[in-house]
């Protein structure tokens, strides 16, 4: 077994059973792509069990902080299976659901996302490339199924120096017609439709999923009928925004905005799919800043605003260009809230703090002259956890912020 060893006081995190390992950390060591290394302290310590990763700044991510565990493929089967099992104790009210979170189901560098009967995997570092094969097999043995779709296409995997791979890994034997990749989704009382081909990470959002009902919920409780839902993608929050309008017995608005096409497609697909009105909807092909300086221009406003932006910042290094794009759109959502509307606002940035999305927040209500209440903090839905070992997992935090009435 090959090791690497760390620098004098760079053992602190691994202590805390933090899993990553940065290349600044390493006095001497090495090995190949994904290979199992023994990490010791400066002083020949054992840390842990880690794969090692040569062309990343996290140079080994952690498999196991027991020096008697065997990296091996009765590990994999043993950690996908735990991982599983841990959903069953949440309550996820859907048929599709993350399976593994990566470093907080204890795989770094795997992300496993189960749409009904079919899995959909990325493997985004060196380690969960080289157990693939084992893993693959594990997670279909571990759940009962026979599909599992390969989205090896995430941007981690270059800095992994690791090519995108995409297509069917398990499933879909040679010579026989593919299975389809355009899928179905229950999700609380409504349904949705995939396409884990294509689209943005596994090709839905699912840790809004409980976001999407509280925002229902909201709609619903406070009978709000003109709604925006900013960055729409394939209108999960625009279905959430009907069927609260439906159960209020209300028929309001949802204008929704996206500069992708398919994707808006695929979201006035939805409205049809769950016998909403078309008329209640309108669905913009646009910029979103550009779109809500013209909504002010005219005047137009809103009594129920989405906020839910791609990720600006995908490290701390980007904070600071990403918070002037947050406090933008945010000051701008806050001008077209009526007094009284609710704005559910999000950040997917790992690179934002929940603490400093409030700040920016709170800026943007200052520069636009509004105040309001905070009504909740959002997160990921549970299937997506931070574990107290790994902060960096909380990468989705969210605000339900009421503007304050006028006196």
């Amino acid at each position: 077994m090959k090791t690497i060893r760390l620098k004098p006081g760079k053992e602190r995190s691994l202590l805390r059973r933090h899993p990553w390992i940065f290349e600044s950390a390493i006095a001497r060591g090495g090995a190949d792509a994904g290979e199992t290394v023994r990490v010791e302290s400066h002083d020949g310590a054992f840390l842990a069990w880690a794969a090692f990763s040569p062309a990343s700044r996290i140079r080994a991510r952690a498999w196991s902080f027991d020096e008697a565990q065997r990296i091996a493929e009765p590990f994999f089967v043993a950690t996908c299976e735990a991982a599983i099992r841990a959903r069953a104790r949440f309550d996820i009210q859907s048929d599709s659901l993350r399976l593994v979170h990566g470093e907080s189901d204890g795989l770094p560098g795997l992300i496993v996302d189960r749409y009904g009967d079919t899995l959909v995997a990325q493997f985004t570092s060196a380690g969960a490339e080289r157990w693939k094969s084992v893993l693959a097999d594990a997670l279909l043995h571990a759940t009962g199924l026979t599909r599992l779709y390969e989205r090896s296409d995430a941007s981690a995997r270059g800095l992994e120096g690791l090519p995108e791979v995409t297509g069917w890994l398990r499933g879909a034997p040679p010579g026989q017609p593919a299975p389809p990749t355009e899928l179905t989704l229950r999700e609380h009382d409504w349904q949705l439709t995939v396409d884990i081909a294509q689209g943005h990470k596994t090709g839905f959002y699912l840790d809004q999923r409980d976001s999407r009902r509280k925002f229902a919920q909201t709609v619903q409780r406070l009978g709000l009928q003109r709604v925006l839902n900013c960055y729409c993608y394939t209108g999960g929050f625009t279905v959430a925004a009907l069927a609260g309008m439906r159960a209020a017995g209300q028929a309001g608005h949802v204008t929704s905005i996206d500069s992708s096409g398919p994707a808006l497609a695929r979201a006035a697909a939805h409205v049809a799919l769950n016998d909403f009105d078309a008329a209640q909807t309108t669905f913009l092909d646009a910029d979103v800043n550009a779109s809500l300086r013209q909504f002010i221009e005219a005047g137009r406003t809103f009594d129920g605003i989405v906020l839910d932006p791609p990720k600006f910042a995908p490290t701390v290094a980007h904070a600071e260009r990403a918070a002037r794009a947050y406090k933008d759109i945010n000051r701008l959502a806050f001008k077209l809230l009526e007094p009284g509307g609710v704005l559910f606002t999000y950040s997917c940035s790992g690179g934002i703090s929940a603490d400093l999305f409030h700040k920016i927040v709170a800026s943007a209500g200052t520069d636009a002259g509004v105040d309001g209440y905070i009504g909740e903090r959002l997160s990921g839905a549970p299937d997506h956890p931070m574990t107290i070992a790994f902060p960096e997992g909380e990468y989705l935090k969210g605000l339900v912020i009421v503007r304050k009435p006028e006196i």
